[in-house]
């Protein structure tokens, strides 16, 4: 008897473990968001005409851009919850359930703008559902300044980031939001950086800039406050990785090449301005920095279940 309630002991101190790190336990009453309020760079957002950072799709009869195609992972995340954003409200909601503050080219500091804009307007509540992704474009200005600054140096810097971020989500958490919090995308694997790795002999230049990735989810990770309830984490980093690695078991054709063409670059891309047999489906990468829609879908698959298991 003595030793089966030891084994019980152990196994329900396991499970308050697992849930504690972010992923483990069930809802016991289902997580029924009200709102959705999205801060980051141009991977999350949604321009007010509708179109995304992506290959935005086209209607087949009249070759109209729709925001409905091609969605980007919050607004996949969004309609899951029966939300929908300003600016692609097709069916002219009087009053929309989304909050856009993700914009071109956001850093870190510009989310911590983004957060207190909302917390001047009306704060944060628990029927709120936030999501967070930002770093690529703080990852790429650091590169930067390689080589006038050295790899350490840039990776102390990327990991202070990450951690200046975290203070932003815990923020959120503090005052009330349930936030899925993305790692930012390993942005070593982008077309961007395969090119300045074959153009450089000095270095290894996607492995630097998968590195300085690296360093600002290790500083996000640390200094995020995991207790299981107020933030949800996906891993969006070791995703791609897979993804760029095991390209055809994913379903994909190309994992290095941009798919747009390069006179039409987003937001302007369409799945009518493509380079030769690529689609939104098949290659991994709308540009030489930016997401296809495929991968937008996975970012999108992450979210939905954590934001339906993670007990808000």
């Amino acid at each position: 008897m003595k030793s089966l309630k030891r084994r019980l002991a152990v196994l329900l101190g396991a499970t308050a473990m697992l849930a504690a790190c972010g992923g483990g336990g069930q809802q016991i009453d289902p997580f029924h968001p009200t709102r959705i309020i999205t801060f980051g760079d141009e991977t999350s957002a949604i321009r007010t005409d509708g179109t995304k950072y992506t290959i935005n799709g086209t209607d087949t009869t009249t070759g109209a851009v729709t925001c409905t195609l091609n969605p980007v992972w919050t607004q996949t995340l969004a309609a899951f919850f029966g939300l929908v954003f300003a600016e692609c409200n097709p069916d002219k909601l009087a009053t929309a359930s989304g909050k856009m503050y993700a914009t071109l080219g956001a850093k870190v500091a510009d989310v911590a703008a983004q957060v207190d804009r909302q917390f001047a307007l009306d704060g944060f509540n628990n029927k709120d559902l936030v999501t967070v992704l930002a770093g690529a474009n703080d990852v790429l200005e650091l590169y930067a300044q390689f080589p006038a600054q050295d790899a350490g140096t840039l990776g102390n810097a990327a990991q202070a980031r990450g951690e200046a971020l975290a203070v932003q989500v815990n923020r959120i958490g503090a005052a009330g939001g349930k936030v899925i919090l993305s790692t930012m995308q390993d942005m070593g694997l982008t077309p961007f950086a395969l090119k300045e790795k074959a153009s450089h002999a000095d270095t290894d230049r996607a492995a630097l800039i998968s590195e300085l990735s690296r360093r600002f989810n290790t500083g996000l990770r640390l200094k995020i406050t995991n207790d299981g309830r107020m933030i949800g984490l996906i891993l969006t980093d070791e995703t791609m990785q897979s993804v760029a690695k095991f390209a055809s078991f994913y379903g994909l054709a190309n994992s290095t090449d941009a798919a747009c063409l390069s006179t039409s670059l987003p937001p302007v891309c369409t799945d009518k301005t493509l380079v030769a047999n690529a689609t939104a489906n098949t290659y991994m990468w709308a540009s030489d920095t930016l997401l296809s829609p495929s991968e937008q879908g996975r970012i999108a698959s992450l979210a939905q279940t954590r934001a339906a298991n993670n007990p808000f």
